[in-house]
């Protein structure tokens, strides 16, 4: 039987409500044809790390992921919208490359990430593993949902800008976090059972409403880097810092699993990453920066780059996590 339209939809997320007159313009034009988009010069006066900027560019880019109820699926490429994507994007970009050191090789910035002797009590793993509450659990898996629900398919943009020793090695990486030919074990079915086992709903989206700006922000970076070839480095530099940092925090947030009694499949999820990803780690450094470096060299940078920003972002939302549970406060968007 052919779906229709209307079963279509029911796979879709509901859009959320805006948070600004970037995100209320984009809304309307998404929702009533014929409505045009805000005008791109309103993303040039944006805090470029703001609610309204960053729900505004999760709504584009999630048009090329599952997209929304209620908006055609040809809007994924519409021209009018176009310019403010580029616009949002522009100083999304333009602020990152202002705040993240600059003129880095991949070899100092991946050199931080491997220090053994690096402190991690600031951390919100550390923080999970040591005194986190259930309910905090439960906040910050809600929050990485809109990432872990869809992991690894932006990295999978950066396939076919690949070639050689770095395309082999990306894609044996992705082979794993797809799940190995197991539906039941791709990395986003094994984060939905996480969920279940903390009395989450599963639904894709569910929790866009309550992310603020800093969980939209981290998510936003890999679309932005994965949808253009410019930023393929910057793009293999954020996989690479994913997967260096992920083994050691992994471990601590299945401890955090395993302390507060979350559930066998809530401390699998956790520590499936621990192994995989100490895996990973050697492969994506050896073979997919190695490789990718070995043809063009040039793209170091850019490496470092991806890196960096992704370390950046994800500070910023760790302090923001950090402070609002250390004065027991929910660290949720109130919708």
């Amino acid at each position: 039987m052919t779906a229709t339209a209307t079963d279509r939809r029911r796979t879709e997320p509901a859009l959320p409500a805006p948070r600004g007159p970037l995100s209320t313009g984009l809304l309307a034009a998404l929702t009533t044809p014929g409505q045009p988009a805000p005008d791109a010069g309103q993303a040039g006066t944006a805090d470029p790390y703001g609610e309204d900027l960053h729900l505004s560019l999760y709504l584009l880019y999630e048009l090329h992921y599952r997209g929304f109820a209620g908006v055609a699926e040809d809007r994924e490429w519409d021209p009018a919208l176009m310019p403010l994507r580029q616009a949002l994007e522009t100083r999304f970009l333009a602020a990152l490359r202002a705040d993240v050191p600059s003129g880095r090789t991949t070899a100092e910035a991946f050199g931080e990430l491997l220090l053994e002797s690096t402190d991690h009590s600031g951390s919100v793993s550390y923080h999970l593993e040591h005194k986190g509450e259930l309910w905090q659990l439960q906040e910050y898996a809600a929050l990485r949902s809109l990432y872990h629900l869809k992991e690894a398919d932006p990295h999978a943009w950066v396939i076919p800008r690949l070639r050689g020793r770095a395309k082999a090695a990306m894609v044996a990486i992705e082979y794993d976090e797809f799940g190995a030919g197991r539906a039941e074990n791709i990395h986003a079915q094994l984060f939905k059972d996480l969920m279940t086992d903390l009395d989450l709903d599963t639904g894709y989206g569910h929790y866009l409403p309550a992310a603020p700006a800093d969980v939209l922000a981290t998510v936003n970076l890999m679309t932005l880097f994965g949808l253009h070839r410019a930023l393929r480095g910057a793009l293999v530099g954020h996989f690479a810092c994913v997967e260096v940092t992920s083994s050691p925090g992994s471990r601590r947030l299945a401890a955090a699993m395993r302390r507060t009694g979350a559930g066998p499949a809530a401390e699998r999820f956790y520590t499936e990453h621990v192994e995989a990803d100490a895996v990973h780690e050697q492969v994506v450094r050896r073979e997919v920066i190695g490789g990718l470096l070995a043809d063009e060299p040039w793209l170091d940078a850019d490496v470092a780059f991806g890196a960096d920003a992704t370390v950046f972002l994800d500070d910023r939302l760790g302090a923001r996590l950090l402070h609002s549970w250390r004065d027991g406060r929910s660290a949720l968007r109130s919708t």
